[in-house]
Order: structure tokens, then sequence, then C-alpha cells
């Protein structure tokens, strides 16, 4: 898989961008998921969010779940662009492109793709409210930082 279609940017996300990518005459089905950041978490209100990451190795990582989409679901191809900075509510964090001969392989591959992240990518999110702002934890929001 090649690292250039794994990326980590601080500008906005283009999803044409990615999802051209992973185009392929082999291809019957592209599926795109587009995280976006949510105005309300809980009940709470969220005015934006912080990402950073540790960006070399965040790329092989994502290089990494491309390889293991590849093995998991031959014929597939997978892109993936996360962003990092400050993003406002409704901009684009993450988009992740998969192509696959048929679509339930798209569909598997893409939703494994998005749990590898939150799992290995080493990305933080720091979240800022009315009130106060928190790191978040793992992106499985299974561990906080404070």
């Amino acid at each position: 898989m090649k690292n250039e279609y794994f990326s980590i940017v601080n500008t906005p996300i283009v999803v044409e961008e990615v999802i051209q990518q992973v185009k392929s005459v082999n291809a019957g089905a592209i599926t795109v998921f587009i995280g976006t950041v949510r105005e309300l978490t809980n009940g709470k209100r969220t005015l934006y969010l912080e990402y950073q990451a540790y960006e070399s190795m965040a790329v092989k990582k994502l290089a990494e779940i491309g390889e293991e989409i590849g093995s998991r679901w031959p014929g597939t191809m997978a892109a993936i662009t996360h962003r990092i900075g400050r993003l406002d509510i409704s901009d684009i964090a993450v988009v992740i492109a998969v192509s696959s001969p048929h679509r339930k392989e798209a569909y598997e591959a893409n939703e494994y793709a998005i749990e590898r992240i939150k799992e290995m990518v080493p990305i933080w999110k720091k979240e800022y409210w009315e009130d106060g702002t928190k790191w978040i934890g793992d992106q499985l929001q299974k561990k906080s930082y404070e």
C-alpha cells in the first residue's frame, strides 16, 4: 500500500481527492466515511476541537491499517486523510475511502478502518466547551487524561 494514500493535514480535507486515490477500473464499489465535528456530546455543547498528532508515526499507522485492509479484504484499496489543528463544528476531521470489487467488502473495510484509527493511531483530541476544556483520552474514549 502506497504511503501517499495516507496523510495528516492541517488544512480542510478535499473529499474528492481522497476518493480519487482509490478509484480503479477493478472497483465495483467505493465507500466513503466522513468524520465531522458534532456540536453536542452527551448533552454538552462543543465550541470547537483541537487535534494534535505524532505525525510521522500517525502516517505509518494509517498505512499499516491500509495493509491490514488489503490482507483481510483482497482486492480493496484504502486511502485515509486525517486533519489536525483547530476544527469548528461540522468541519471534516477524517475521510476514509475504500474501493473494492464488491460493496460488502468496501463497507466492512471502511468501518474497520475507523475503529483501527481510534485504537492505534497517535492522534489526540481536545474538546473546548463553554465551561472549560478537556483532552480526550484514547480515541475509543475508554481512558481519560485527567
